[in-house]
This record gives structure tokens, sequence and C-alpha cells, in this order.
């Protein structure tokens, strides 16, 4: 007879003797107050900062590439116009299938296995290395004729950069900010990114040329524009490993959590 009144019982009705707490939700606040820098100014500045200083390098490096075209294709008195940016386009896909291609599938292996953080300072670290070792020879031993060392050690700053900070960049804002903060913390993270690229295209271009040519000032060339380079992967692998928090298995919940 208890069993039947029970079950008359609408479950609006029923009270759990040990009910579950409820975690209150946080209170919420517009974007760039007082309470958003406390709890993510910090993060937003490490990830708009990275992005920044990736770009400058990642958009010269790319810039780079019309140094060493005349080393390894035909003369344009050979080819015509067609020909030519076949050519170009072909050293470049060559290129990306050796070390842009390969770096991003290495991310995706191991990023949920080393954490988006030590992916992010260790390209940074290698692509330091890698300026250092393109930039200090290169009027002596890598400017004078085709060296296939050099080809390797260029791939190696894509490589780098995907297997680096070229995604973890893209990545950390998309996880690290609630979810009523994200697209807009990404946005302007992507916005500072596009800033730095616009200032690694401009200056690289500028402060390449050793000599006056094709319309350009005589400015501070290869050597000191590559060495420049490796300064700011070191900067970012600085940036990265005091200011960013790593996101690898935090949840939404989590990030609520930090409001």
């Amino acid at each position: 007879m208890d069993m039947e009144k029970v079950l008359e019982v609408p479950m609006s009705q029923i009270v759990e003797d040990n009910p579950r707490p409820q975690s209150p939700s946080p209170q919420p606040y517009p974007l760039f107050s007082k309470q958003f820098l406390r709890h993510h100014g910090l993060d937003l500045f490490s990830c708009s900062f990275a992005w920044f200083l990736l770009d400058i390098v990642f958009y010269s490096s790319n810039l780079f590439q019309s140094h060493k075209y005349n080393h390894h294709l035909p003369t344009n008195d050979q080819v015509n116009a067609y020909q030519d940016a076949f050519e170009v386009a072909k050293f470049q896909a060559i290129i990306a299938a050796c070390s842009t291609i390969p770096g991003y599938w290495f991310t995706v292996y191991f990023i949920d296995k080393i954490g988006r953080v030590k992916i992010q300072m260790m390209g940074f670290f290698f692509m330091t290395m890698v300026y250092l070792a393109l930039g200090i020879p290169y009027y002596k031993y890598w400017d004078n004729e085709p060296n296939t060392g050099f080809l390797v050690l260029y791939a190696l700053t894509f490589f780098f950069a995907n297997f680096g900070p070229n995604t973890t960049t893209f990545i950390v804002p998309a996880e690290l900010f609630p979810a009523r903060f994200r697209s807009t913390c990404h946005g302007i993270s992507g916005a500072f990114g596009k800033l730095g690229a616009i200032i690694g295209s401009v200056g690289f271009f500028w402060a390449s040329h050793r000599v006056e040519e094709k319309g350009y000032d005589e400015a501070i060339g290869m050597t000191a524009s590559l060495i420049i380079l490796s300064g700011v992967c070191l900067f970012g692998l600085g940036v990265t490993y005091l200011f960013t928090r790593e996101t690898m298995g935090r949840s939404l919940e989590d990030n609520e959590n930090d409001d």
C-alpha cells in the first residue's frame, strides 16, 4: 500500500533527503571590466603577444623564400611567366610537403601528450636556433651558391613553426577563456597576430637589403635581419614560459570557475 501511495505522488513533490548542493553560477561581468582584467587580462596579453611575435617571424619567413628562388629555379630568360609561376609554386609545394604539413601532423599527435605550452615553447626555441644558424654565416656560406643544407634549415623553420606556435597560438585562446568571451578574445589575439604580420612583411623587406637595390634603400642586411628574427622567437619563448597557462585537460566548467 505504501508503494502505491508513492507512485501516486508527482515527481515535483518528491524532495531528496540529501539534495546535491548546487554550485552558484558566477556573476556575469562585461568585457574589459576590472573583473575581466583581474581574471583574464594576463591570459589575453599572453595569447595576443605570442601571436604577434609569431606572425612577425612567420610572415618574414614566407617572404624570405624570394631570396633563394634564384639559386634553385630557372632564370627569367629561360622560362615564360606561366612557367616561372609554376616553378615557384612547385618550390613552395615541396617546402610545404617536407616541413609545414608534417609539422601540423606532429602537433596533432603530440598536443594531448605534451601539452600546448610545452609545444609552443619548443617551437619558439628551435626556431631561435635555426634562425641563428641561418643568419650568422649567411653572407659567408649561404648566400653565394645553391646549398642543400640551407634548404633543410629553412624548411625546419616552418616545421617548428607548425609543430609549435603557429598551431598553438590558434588553439590556446579557443580553450582558455570562458564561453561568453571566447570568440572576442580569440579575435583580439588574431588581430594582434595580423599586426605582427604587417610589421614582419614590411620590416623584413626593408631590413634585408644590405645595399640599395630595386627601389629599396640600404639597410641592415640578411645577417642582422635573421638574428633579429631569432631574438623575436626567443622573446616569444619567454612570454610563453612566463605568462601562458596550459589548457590541456581544461573544460568549460574549469573556465567558468575561474570567474
